[in-house]
């Protein structure tokens, strides 16, 4: 575009010389002769103005010429204060992420990645397991080790524990664990019947020994056992099973508001981790998970390990997607997070702005600037050019009438 408008500036200069030697003839080229004169004022009067913007027009040193190499700096300037209080003040954040769905956004990409994109990019799959392995495992794992055992010292566990048995129960979800424990009891009293038939024998006077009667009291207890186990599996309102299903319900319920069933539950938490085994199971738990997580990484998200993570990823894009709490929930979050960015290093973010343009070269800045604007920077030429050609044809025009 910048060749066609010092083209077109060109063709009004021999336009303009081309009617003054036919107006000499005619006074009709005078409309021409106008016309031309005009435009070559209004193009030269805008590649004056456009170039003065960016450079010294024909290097000659007019004041108030090369304005944006000459005021870097302030522009720099004025470009980070623009940009603190229009986009990284926390009040801007918020409004701006108020009507954002990032969880959605995050679900569709998880759940759906575009075609030849995995969802551990390579390159980032490589930097995980650089940075993993150049670390020091000892203290690394010890770091992990001490926050998942620090999370669990504070954990409420018996509030936890007693709000997920009462949806268990609210929902139906706790028969089949009923049902699991009364075939598990059978299998039990079937394994060691010989144990009981030998207890009875023990406990029962010489007399029953003696008449036989110690064997029939032992079938008749089993029966009796069997039966009642068989029955409580098959009867959905059994006596025993709703014995059982009042028991549970009133652990939860102790499990929840109970002071006392809270603290022992806290020191049989308090057991279990002083338990060395339980830091047995860390160990392990942290080598298991560093060594899938490696493999994983390393394949680039393929193989076993990757496939899982992968399958992950994508149940966790559909919940991302279709579950509208879970979205609250981590929108409300990354709108804290980022709010919290904006507060906190809002500061430094204009700063390194600032900084940045103004260590560019005052040709890097105006090339920049200039390629930014592009196109409409030579239309301001051309614009002017056949702009300044009417109205001088509207001057000529007024001049010959009067």
């Amino acid at each position: 575009m910048r060749l066609t408008a010092t083209a077109l500036l060109l063709l009004m200069a021999m336009l303009f010389l081309a009617a003054r030697q036919l107006e000499a003839r005619s006074p009709d080229w005078g409309f021409l002769r106008a016309f031309a004169e005009a435009a070559m004022v209004g193009g030269l009067a805008d590649w004056f103005a456009v170039t003065a913007l960016f450079r010294r027009p024909l290097g000659l040193p007019i004041p108030h010429t090369a304005i944006i190499p000459d005021n870097k700096d302030r522009i720099a300037d004025s470009m980070a204060a623009f940009l603190r209080a229009n986009f990284l003040t926390p009040p801007v954040v918020a409004r701006r992420l108020r009507g954002f769905n990032a969880a959605s956004a995050a679900g569709q990409y998880l759940a759906n990645p575009r075609p030849g994109e995995s969802r551990l990019g390579a390159g980032a799959a490589s930097l995980i397991a650089d940075v993993l392995e150049s670390l020091d495992q000892e203290k690394l794992g010890g770091m992990a080790k001490a926050g998942l055992r620090s999370r669990i010292e504070r954990l409420d566990l018996a509030p936890l524990l007693g709000n997920l048995l009462a949806a268990m129960i609210a929902e139906g979800r706790h028969m089949p664990l009923i049902e699991s424990l009364i075939r598990r009891a059978a299998e039990a009293l079937e394994t060691n019947e010989d144990l009981v038939r030998r207890i009875i024998h023990e406990r029962a006077n010489t007399l029953l020994r003696w008449t036989g009667l110690d064997e029939r009291l032992a079938n008749g207890i089993l029966d009796g056992l069997y039966k009642l186990l068989a029955e409580t599996v098959v009867i959905e309102d059994h006596p025993l099973r709703r014995k059982i299903e009042e028991s549970l319900e009133a652990l939860a319920e102790a499990l929840v508001h109970d002071p006392a069933m809270h603290a022992r539950v806290a020191a049989m938490k308090r057991d279990v981790l002083a338990n060395p085994a339980f830091a047995a199971w860390l160990d392990a738990l942290w080598e298991r998970g560093r060594a899938q997580l490696l493999r994983a990484v390393r394949s680039g998200g393929s193989g076993e390990g990757g496939d899982r993570i992968g399958v992950s990823l994508a149940e966790l894009g559909r919940a991302l997607q279709h579950d509208v709490r879970l979205q609250v929930l981590v929108n409300r979050f990354a709108r804290r997070t980022l709010v919290g960015i904006a507060s906190r290093y809002g500061g430094e973010i204009v700063r390194l702005v600032s900084e940045t343009v103004r260590r560019w070269d005052a040709r890097t800045v105006t090339d920049r600037i200039e390629g930014a604007v592009g196109r409409d920077l030579q239309f301001i030429r051309i614009n002017g050019t056949l702009v300044g050609g009417l109205v001088g044809v509207a001057i000529h025009a007024v001049d010959v009438l009067l």
